[in-house]
């Protein structure tokens, strides 16, 4: 059973298609018919890319690999029966679980705002975000809570949106930060490259800005300042989903998972965690896709494993580094690799290699 289909379940259907499990069935879970691919909603909200250039359909994915997708809720993991319950249907058992549910921005369950937009479920997120522009009745005043490397590039490409639309050209857009820089993690190089991007695509930066109140139009920091907004996009670090709380199993102490390093839950149960969903005490990774894809070699090789009932489970080590590209929505990107920085066309084309390579193996046609 595979309870969501991000990056490393989505690996695990793709491999039932060409090598089943014997006498096994496969159940796919989710709460939408598609699934999204987040490195490309940047390029999505900027228009560089269609809506559907970024889903995965799920029917004709697990059809293809001879598997029942489930679209329903979750409510709950009975351990004792190993079963999981839904909302609008009876409970399945199963033999095997994968949890690759993601993760969802921290913090802005805090606040009641009809601007108040969060970036995730990413499967409507677009489709919210221009609901809410809609409503203004001037040029929009946007802002984008969260200064990390994806509040950086959804705030670029926000901005190419906006100027292909006449009505909206003059809108503001601006980035609010409880840090002291942004995209923290990356060189100071890359982190003064876009500082220098931002500015020369009119993008205001407020650092050291930490929310405490949302108004209709207006949000409040810890030291008293204020900031207008008539769309707020919530793009801050990964918190664990409700869903998380729902599943009876240990998590650590922001929510997520726990599990050994061979991805199986420290509950002693058939039940993996995998991407943002699960965090290994002993060697806590970053909250990224790329390690999620990582994953999936070790994910398979356990299930199988484990559906053998033999004791080989490998462990999954996290890599100490990896090539970030962020799309600048200029038609160019800044990559990172090995202390190497560079803003050019060159590597916004290396991304849509990459990002479409990746996406393309999910979709039909096949």
């Amino acid at each position: 059973m595979l309870l969501g289909i991000g990056h490393t379940n989505a690996h695990i259907v793709r491999r039932w298609i060409t090598d089943p499990v014997p006498a096994c069935r496969l159940v796919c879970i989710s709460k939408f018919p598609f699934a999204t691919y987040s490195g490309m909603l940047p390029g999505t909200l900027s228009e560089q890319f269609e809506p559907a250039e970024m889903e995965i359909s799920l029917a004709p994915l697990v059809e293809r690999a001879g598997g029942e997708l489930v679209v329903d809720e979750v409510v709950g993991l009975n351990r004792e029966s190993q079963t999981i319950h839904f909302a609008g249907r009876e409970a399945l058992a199963f033999d095997a679980l994968s949890v690759g549910v993601g993760s969802m921005p921290a913090g802005w369950k805090d606040f009641e705002s009809p601007a108040l937009v969060p970036i995730k479920p990413m499967q409507t997120f677009v489709e919210r975000w221009e609901s809410r522009l809609r409503t203004c009745q001037r040029a929009p005043r946007c802002v984008i809570v969260g200064g990390g490397v994806a509040g950086v590039e959804v705030a670029l490409c926000l901005r190419t949106r906006l100027q292909r639309h006449p009505a909206r050209q003059d809108a503001s857009v601006t980035i609010v930060t409880s840090g002291s820089e942004i995209a923290q993690g990356m060189t100071a190089t890359s982190q003064r490259k876009l500082l220098a991007i931002l500015a020369q695509r009119g993008v205001e930066v407020r650092t050291d800005f930490r929310v405490t109140q949302i108004d209709d139009s207006t949000f409040h920091s810890t030291s008293g300042d204020t900031q207008d907004a008539d769309a707020i996009i919530w793009a801050t670090g990964a918190a664990a989903p409700p869903i998380l709380t729902k599943l009876n199993l240990p998590t650590d102490g922001r929510g997520f998972l726990t599990t050994e390093p061979t991805l199986r839950t420290t509950a002693g149960l058939p039940v993996f965690a995998v991407g943002d969903s699960g965090t290994i005490p002993s060697d806590p990774a970053p909250k990224a896709g790329v390690y999620a894809v990582r994953q999936a070699p070790i994910l398979w090789h356990n299930l199988n494993a484990t559906l053998r009932e033999d004791d080989s489970l490998k462990p999954y080590h996290p890599q100490k580094g990896f090539m970030k590209i962020l799309n600048t929505g200029d038609g160019k990107a800044l990559l990172e690799y090995k202390g190497f920085s560079v803003h050019a066309r060159w590597c916004w084309w290396l991304k849509c290699w990459i990002d479409k390579r990746f996406i393309r193996k999910y979709q039909a046609p096949f």
